[in-house]
């Protein structure tokens, strides 16, 4: 008859193990036994379900000397699990039995208080700290923690998350409640008279770093905290009772009234300009001495006295003289007024399109009789709106026969000549036919970078002269003597003139005036020279980057002209040689936008202006490229690498100024290239 191998190792077990049944307890005594055997006794005695992962096995050996109750034999099949690296967890009605590893992610039980679990159980706890972080406890917890164990901290609720055996999360929390004190370190308000507090705070930080290491450690490990609050010129100490003692008595030797009642301090402006905040300062001075006076303000009666305050230009500072209470508001105040400003770079597109179409036909009569020596017109046509006067016409022509100077006709005009006899009847014919188109487009972007709240100009043009008045006195014989005219200059061009005001984020207020004007043609009837003119005054707020439309103007003129002789211009065809027709049409379209953008740093600025620089060069190399007419070889002028004029600062190093077109290595240096600077050093 064969035996089963389950049967066998039940047999085995049976034999190593001696049950004495003594009020329902067991004496458990194995030796290199079969753990799966061990599970089997285990799930008989406590009446227990189990479910074994393949990856569970081994041989185990517990040695008993006593009877132990059921609960007690299941504590420690747990003890041996644990040391052979296996879990028992709990799912419902049987218990899974897993290696270490695996069972913080299986769903072992939550413990608390009531029920903290008992020995070698896999439990997951949840420890609420009160008085230290949470997160500073995990690097000081970590080592007590085994591998297969999990150790963290939320640090959102200040908690510590434990899944590890029921003991060892005992042990973890009795270390816990320990370190998780109430410690001495407070936070104290010390409030100065004299000194101010951002100084005195500067000072004792610097005493902290001179100290010996020794010496840092302790005040670290103490807590120590100083904090300058300038508003109520206090300063905050934090730190254990010891530390924040002998603070409180550096501070009390710092907080001194000077002897003189007040002392002077020089400001040197970073930004600012000194002469320009001068009357600011006076104001806030004089308000902070009022409520001084008048018990309003903290300082005492040896800090009271007058105070003033000198600009310097040559070095752009300030020399102020004033009672601590007086020096501190008065040094807050400029430490908020003396920063760097943005700028702005504002560019103005002026976009004009034109078109100008005029048509011209028309026929102009002139005859004129032969009756011996008296020659002359005894009937002219001649129209207005017609571009070449027939009476000019018949001139050049006389002109002409007699070898005098011909003037100047106006083309499109057809010239005809003819007489009925030798003796009797002359006549001419003009015919003007004449048609003329024109356009116009007109792009102009003027640039111009300012300081926030600074006006800045740009004009562009020419300086003409404009006669405003003339005097001419007349002496005997009616001479002229002393004849003088007045002349008035006026540019003409391009002006651009802005005023930006940063908001905040990245909306500008605008401040613009933007006029362009040119010499027209002459104009009929008019004495001097006449100008065009298109200007815009306005303010406007946009954002920065965009591009907003300022004003424009859309026209379309057409202009009809009919000029006849009664009664003969009315014939059908035939009337057509007694009459002029002109027709003209005139549209003009122009548009003006405004492009502003920020310039908040040295980086945004350097960023448009290498943009601009480049534009312009690659534009003068294409022209270079292209080369001159008639003078092959001939160089156009190009502006040098940007890279030649921004050269790194070397520090102990002597500035060579770079001329333009000058490579560096021609004036001697040998920094790399950057945006920062205009010099080399050498």
């Amino acid at each position: 008859m064969r035996i089963s191998t389950k049967f066998r190792l039940l047999l085995l077990a049976s034999l190593l193990i001696c049950l004495q049944v003594q009020a329902e307890t067991v004496t458990l005594n194995l030796k290199d036994a079969d753990i799966s055997a061990l599970i089997s006794t285990v799930a008989e005695v406590t009446d227990r379900n189990f479910i074994v992962d393949p990856r569970v096995k081994g041989k185990v050996t517990v040695i008993s000397s006593r009877p132990m109750d059921s609960e007690e034999v299941y504590q420690v099949f747990l003890s041996i699990l644990k040391v052979h690296g296996f879990a028992a967890v709990p799912s419902g009605e049987v218990i899974k039995i897993v290696p270490d590893v695996n069972a913080k992610q299986d769903g072992i039980p939550t413990a608390n208080e009531k029920s903290p679990g008992r020995g070698d159980e896999m439990v997951t706890r949840v420890v609420q700290v009160d008085n230290v972080a949470a997160a500073q406890l995990v690097p000081i917890l970590r080592p007590l923690v085994p591998q297969q164990g999990h150790l963290a901290a939320y640090p959102a609720t200040n908690v510590l998350i434990i899944s590890d055996r029921a003991s060892n999360v005992d042990r973890l929390l009795t270390i816990i409640r320990r370190i998780d004190q109430v410690s001495d370190s407070e936070i104290e308000i010390i409030a100065l008279q004299h000194a101010s507090a951002t100084e005195v705070v500067r000072v004792l930080t610097n005493l902290n770093r001179a100290e010996p290491a020794a010496a840092k450690g302790a005040a670290a490990a103490s807590g120590q905290v100083l904090v300058a609050d300038e508003r109520t010129n206090s300063v905050l100490l934090g730190g254990d009772r010891s530390s924040r003692l002998r603070m409180r008595a550096i501070i009390s030797h710092l907080d001194t009234p000077l002897d003189a009642g007040g002392n002077t301090d020089v400001i040197y402006l970073h930004y600012a300009e000194a002469t320009e905040i001068v009357d600011t300062l006076m104001g806030v001075g004089k308000i902070e001495e009022q409520e001084t006076q008048t018990g309003k303000g903290k300082a005492t009666t040896s800090s009271r006295g007058s105070f003033d305050i000198q600009a310097d230009e040559s070095t752009n500072s300030l020399v102020i003289t004033a009672p601590p209470d007086i020096m501190r508001t008065l040094k807050r105040v400029i430490s908020q007024l003396d920063i760097r400003r943005a700028q702005v770079l504002v560019e103005a597109i002026i976009a004009e399109v034109g078109e100008d179409t005029a048509r011209d036909l028309g026929v102009q009569w002139i005859f004129a009789g032969d009756t011996g020596n008296n020659r002359g017109p005894i009937g002219v046509i001649n129209y207005s709106n017609s571009g070449s006067p027939i009476a000019d016409v018949t001139n050049a022509a006389i002109a002409a026969k007699n070898g005098g100077t011909v003037p100047t006709l106006l083309d499109g005009a057809l010239v005809g000549f003819g007489r009925f006899g030798s003796n009797s009847f002359n006549y001419a014919m003009v015919l003007n036919a004449l048609a003329s188109d024109a356009n116009t487009n007109i792009l102009s972007t003027p640039t111009l970078v300012t300081l926030d709240n600074e006006e800045a100009e740009i004009v562009i043009g020419e300086n003409v002269p404009f006669v405003t008045g003339s005097f001419t006195s007349t002496g005997a014989g009616d001479s002229a003597t002393n004849p003088f005219q007045t002349i008035q200059r006026e540019d003409v061009g391009l002006t651009l003139k802005i005023k930006p005001q940063i908001n905040e984020g990245d909306a500008m207020r605008l401040d613009i005036e933007q006029e362009v004007s040119s010499i027209a043609d002459s104009v009929a009837g008019a004495s001097d020279i006449v100008t065009n003119k298109r200007s815009i005054k306005t303010n406007v707020m946009v954002d920065d980057g965009q591009v907003v439309v300022l004003g424009g103007l859309i026209e379309e003129l057409v202009l009809e002209s009919v000029q006849k002789v009664p009664l003969l211009g009315d014939v059908p065809f035939l009337g057509a040689l007694f009459r002029s027709k002109t027709s003209d049409v005139k549209k003009t379209n122009l548009m003006v936008f405004i492009h502003p953008v920020i310039l908040r740093d040295a980086e945004h600025m350097n960023s448009y202006t290498n943009y601009k620089y480049n534009d312009i060069r690659v534009r003068q190399m294409q022209q270079n490229n292209d080369g001159i007419n008639l003078m092959p070889g001939e160089q156009q002028p190009v502006l040098p690498n940007i890279e030649d004029y921004t050269i790194v600062p070397v520090p102990g190093t002597k500035p060579v100024p770079v001329k333009p077109g000058e490579s560096p290595a021609a004036a001697g240096g040998s920094a790399q290239p950057t945006s920062n600077s205009d010099v080399i050093y050498e």
